[in-house]
């Protein structure tokens, strides 16, 4: 065992299985010049090829034409055999042309009992090829087996016949059977759990594992998907290494790394620490989940294309539907894709709207319109455009559906294009064990589950920006709170935030730590506690409203019973207290109209007739719309708008000589801006009732997928404008196509007047105000409540 600067290493003439033993355990001792991972793995496979081939010849196996082939299947078969694994192996035989059953399984003794007795771990079976291909097709595990069959000894032409009849039975059969794969990944990741958040991880079975490799292999093998990438090939040789070392460390077979080896493990690597090595594991097994769920879509995709033969390339065949989900966006059978006319160089929101889609409808998104997206979308200059900040507003809204849309676009580089900032938390495990995910997963988990909290802050915007951020400060050597303020600022002035805004986020990251911690270590019934967060807070309402939701976020996404109901009521407690020490929140007011509003006004009262006034900028414009004034203006100009795809951000009611007037801030959903002759003309058949918009708007929504999927629930407020003698009702609730018509007509509906109203639309959140009265001057609010929230769902 001399000469290819391998075998050397055995040292000892390997005769018997006792030998066998001896040189591994010399090859794996400690104290030896070290190998490298991959170097173990060589000299294994060929230390125990060495013996299996000739103890093959010694026990009859013959070669050419003997009808009798010795076969190495698992780690073996595809030269991966890390210490102390079993040996799989197969002794095939031609059952009809060579030696006699009795024969083969004497031969078969030989070659097993040797093994056993030295107490090397053996997977063996004897068939003929046919009785293999039988026992493969109806056992996947098999099946994928001997996807790795390789010859070892006897008569290679019996172990071709095998592998190739393996081979193409797998591709013939793999359609019927990709169910039978995805049910038995699920099971196993049910059983083993995810490898980048798991503290003990299980690198063979667990999600992102080495099994997982086997099914990347066996989809490539059936020719549905290409060969893994280079990504794929690192993050094999990464869990591969690391279960060597696992396996030196422990002296036996072991796939489950635990946590006091993570140290020796890590050294052994050349990582710093045991937190290296799970950022780095984390890293490997993402690659190979994103991979996985890639190559198992192009397959299903593939499968019936060749299961239809010759039909497949018929033209008569169907090819998927394309459904348009958003501008420049589709729904391509099962997954979101680029329209066909979309521009990824010259349209800096497409990304977002891309991902907006697919977290939404929770579809995946195309891998081929990622990689378009990643090759030719631009970077988005400091200040972000209004539709991409509005697009990532109404991403981080989602809700679950943002957790593999944030996975797939880190996965490809788009979402650390959009946040330089995600790499330093990116994989990073956590310090604490109460903690079940990385830091960068932990985030969006948070901001997931922030999208069903969103109607219970006056800024939803910065509660969802807030939260993906809170802990961006991690993993830098100094207080994550500071340093996390410090870049959130960075962040928002990039987005293109309010300098006011800026600051709330600012403060939202530096003191996220501040109501649960005081809540739980100080006494919330003491006044100076509660000046002391009054004071830290600045005495500011929304601040103090977006920590309180915040700390439910963070803690909802650290584990399992961290937001138990004690610490919920205690913040809870805690806020009461500091909202009423800093009482005195200002009310929303309408604004006034300007020149050119109030010339609207005055000709739509001269000429009794309905008028409109579009002026754009950009993509963003302004309709002002004018009538006679008169109950249900409101209501009929935002369905006009909504009917025409306009999304409205802001509106304000007014009235003016006689004339109520709207002004709305609009943009367009799809397309373009439409024409103001349309809209006039819409409008004036809305107001003399020709047009029937509650059908019209109903069916838009049935064409575009229906009202939000599982929305956080509506809310309404009350105020009392003191200044103005009016009621303030403010709806909080989920956007969706006409709503504020629904809102309005529901009041109108109530014998209310809209004195005035403001509408903010924040990511895929409303918050509305309607200041409102009624003849009788009473307004009945239990019943107007019952029917906005019944008009908002």
């Amino acid at each position: 065992m001399t000469g290819d600067g391998r075998m050397e290493h055995t040292e000892t003439a390997v005769v018997t299985a006792d030998d066998l033993v001896r040189a591994r355990d010399r090859l794996l001792a400690p104290g030896r010049r070290r190998l490298t991972g991959e170097a173990v793995r060589e000299a294994l496979v060929d230390l125990h090829e060495f013996w299996l081939t000739a103890h093959a010849s010694a026990s009859g196996v013959g070669g050419a034409g003997s009808g009798l082939a010795l076969v190495a299947v698992g780690g073996l078969g595809r030269r991966e055999l890390v210490p102390y694994s079993d040996l799989d192996l197969l002794l095939v035989h031609n059952g009809q042309n060579a030696r006699g059953q009795d024969t083969v399984e004497e031969i078969a003794e030989k070659l097993w009992y040797p093994l056993w007795n030295s107490g090397i771990g053996l997977d063996h079976s004897v068939r003929t090829v046919g009785e293999a291909l039988r026992v493969a097709s109806t056992d996947l595990r098999t099946a994928m087996g001997l996807l790795d069959a390789r010859h070892l000894a006897g008569d290679a032409e019996v172990s071709a016949r095998l592998a190739e009849g393996a081979r193409q039975a797998w591709r013939a059969g793999v359609r019927g059977r990709l169910d039978e794969i995805a049910e038995s990944a699920q099971r196993r990741w049910a059983r083993s759990g995810d490898i980048a958040h798991r503290v003990e991880p299980d690198l063979k079975h667990g999600r992102g594992g080495l099994r997982d490799l086997t099914v990347l292999d066996a989809l490539a093998a059936a020719q549905l998907v290409d060969r893994p990438g280079v990504e794929v090939a690192e993050a094999r040789r990464l869990l591969l290494d690391v279960r060597t070392e696992l396996r030196r460390v422990a002296g036996r077979p072991r796939d489950v790394l635990r946590a006091q080896d993570g140290d020796e493990v890590a050294a052994a690597l050349g990582l710093l620490d045991r937190f290296a090595l799970a950022r780095a594991l984390s890293s490997a097994a993402r690659t190979i989940v994103y991979a996985v769920d890639v190559a198992t879509r192009a397959a299903r995709a593939a499968a019936p294309r060749r299961g239809l033969g010759v039909f497949a390339r018929s033209p008569l065949r169907r090819a998927p539907a394309r459904k348009p989900l958003d501008e420049g966006v589709v729904l391509h059978g099962s997954e979101v894709a680029l329209a066909r006319d979309a521009s990824p160089t010259r349209d800096p929101a497409l990304l977002l709207r891309v991902a907006t889609a697919a977290a939404r409808s929770k579809h995946p998104i195309a891998a081929g319109t990622l990689t378009r997206l990643a090759d030719s979308a631009p970077e988005l200059r400091q200040p972000w455009p209004r539709e991409a900040r509005d697009e990532l507003l109404a991403l981080l809204g989602a809700g679950p559906g943002l957790v593999d849309v944030v996975e797939a676009l880190d996965r490809t580089g788009l979402w650390g294009r959009l946040f330089p900032e995600w790499g330093a938390v990116r994989d990073l495990p956590p310090r604490d064990a109460a903690h079940t995910w990385t830091v960068d997963r932990h985030l969006v988990q948070a901001t997931a589950h922030a999208a069903k909290l969103v109607t219970r802050v006056s800024r939803p915007d910065l509660l969802l920006l807030g939260t993906l951020v809170h802990d961006i400060g991690k993993g830098r050597q100094a207080d994550h709170s500071e340093v996390g303020a410090a870049l959130a600022t960075q962040i928002g002035e990039r987005l293109g935030l309010w300098p006011n805004d800026v600051e709330t986020l600012t403060a939202m990251v530096r003191h996220h730590l501040l109501l649960p911690h005081t809540a739980t270590r100080r006494n919330v019934e003491d006044e100076a506690t509660v000046r002391r967060v009054v004071d830290t807070l600045g005495g500011d309402p929304v601040l103090l409203e977006l920590l309180h939701a915040l700390a439910e976020c963070d803690s909802v996404a650290t584990g399992p019973g961290v937001w138990s109901d004690w610490k919920a009521s205690l913040v809870r407690d805690l806020v009461a207290r500091c909202r009423a020490a800093m009482a005195g929140d200002p009310l929303p007011s309408p604004e006034p109209l300007d020149e050119r509003q109030r010339e609207l006004a005055a000709s739509a009262t001269a000429s009794g007739r309905p008028d409109v006034l579009l002026e754009a900028s950009g993509q963003v414009a302004t309709v002002s719309v004018a009538a006679p004034d008169r109950p249900g203006l409101l209501s009929r100009a935002a369905g006009v708008l909504a009917l025409n795809s306009l999304e409205v951000h802001a509106a304000v009611v007014a009235s003016h000589e006689g004339a109520g007037v709207q002004v709305f801030t609009v943009s367009p959903r799809f397309g373009s801006l439409p024409d103001v002759a349309l809209l006039r003309e819409q409008f004036a058949r809305a107001v003399d009732g020709s047009l029937p918009l509650a059908e019209k708007l109903a069916a838009k929504e049935r064409d575009y997928g229906g009202p939000p999927l599982d929305p956080p629930p509506a809310r309404v407020l009350w105020f009392d404008d003191e200044s103005t003698g009016s009621v303030v009702l403010e709806l909080r609730a989920a956007d969706r196509i006409g709503l504020l018509h629904r809102v309005a007509d529901a009041l109108e509906r109530c014998g209310l007047d809209v004195r005035w109203a403001r509408v903010a639309t924040l990511g895929g959140t409303v918050v509305d105000s309607f200041a409102i009265t009624s003849e009788s001057g009473d307004v009945d609010r239990v019943a107007v409540e019952r029917a906005v929230l019944a008009s908002s769902g």
